[in-house]
Order: C-alpha cells, then sequence, then structure tokens
C-alpha cells in the first residue's frame, strides 16, 4: 500500500530522477539560485536543504554522505567551508522559491530556486553616469 507516500515523481523514472535532482541540487549549492519549472524547485528544495543541514553537522561522515549524493567535490568543499557556517544559527528553511510566471514555450509555471542571502551576493556595477563622473574627476 502507498499510504502517506508522497514524492515528485516528474514524469520520469527512479534513475533519472535521482540523477536530474542530483544535478539541480549541486547547480544550487554552487551558484546559489537557480531557474527551472515550479515542480523541480519544489522536488529539490528539501535535498538542498538536507545537503546544508549536512554541512552544518561539519563531520566527517556528514562529509562522506554528501560527497556521495552532491555531483562535483569543489561544491562539497563549498557546502561545508562557507555555507555550513553561514547557516550556523538558522533552525532550517535555507531556500526561497520565487515563481517568476510561465514559460513562453509550452506554458510551464517556472520558479527561481535561491540560498537565502545569495541577494547580498551581487556585486553593484557603477552605472555609465557614474564613470564618466569619476573620469571627469580623476
Amino acid at each position: 500500500m502507498r499510504h502517506r507516500v508522497k514524492r515528485y515523481q516528474l514524469r520520469r523514472d527512479t534513475a533519472h530522477r535521482r540523477a536530474l535532482l542530483r544535478n539541480l541540487v549541486t547547480s544550487l549549492l554552487e551558484k546559489e539560485r537557480i531557474k527551472t519549472t515550479l515542480a523541480k524547485a519544489k522536488a529539490a528544495r528539501p535535498l538542498a536543504e538536507k545537503m546544508i543541514t549536512l554541512a552544518k553537522r561539519n563531520t566527517l561522515h556528514a562529509r562522506r554522505q554528501a560527497l556521495a549524493f552532491l555531483m562535483k567535490e569543489a561544491v562539497v568543499q563549498k557546502l561545508f567551508s562557507e555555507l555550513g557556517p553561514r547557516f550556523k544559527e538558522r533552525p532550517g528553511g535555507y531556500t526561497r522559491i520565487v515563481k517568476l510566471g510561465l514559460r513562453s514555450g509550452d506554458g510551464a509555471q517556472m520558479a527561481m530556486l535561491e540560498l537565502l542571502g545569495a541577494e547580498y551576493k551581487k556585486k553593484i556595477k557603477k552605472s555609465d553616469k557614474e564613470k564618466t563622473r569619476a573620469k571627469k574627476t580623476a
């Protein structure tokens, strides 16, 4: 019986779905923000939060569990050195899903899955007016 067994199947078989979600979570932790469909974002969110919880523990066993799931060793290094300490005091809820509207090709609901605090990582570029002012004063 399938009582209380709920997961997103995403119209894929088990191996394809697992590979898709591993790639999504790896990309999210690497870039801190990804744009995907709403269903895929909702499916990847709990797995990403589980990886960050592993990084908060910061043990050898947790690192090996993360290496078994994530696709790149550099992402595991970033997870344990930057993201784990960043969310150390937070009890959960490390990600945010922002709905973006419909995709023009097939009308799928699009969403942005991002880590909290990713908006502060943006580099503010000087506008053209500020650049010309800086040249004039120099």
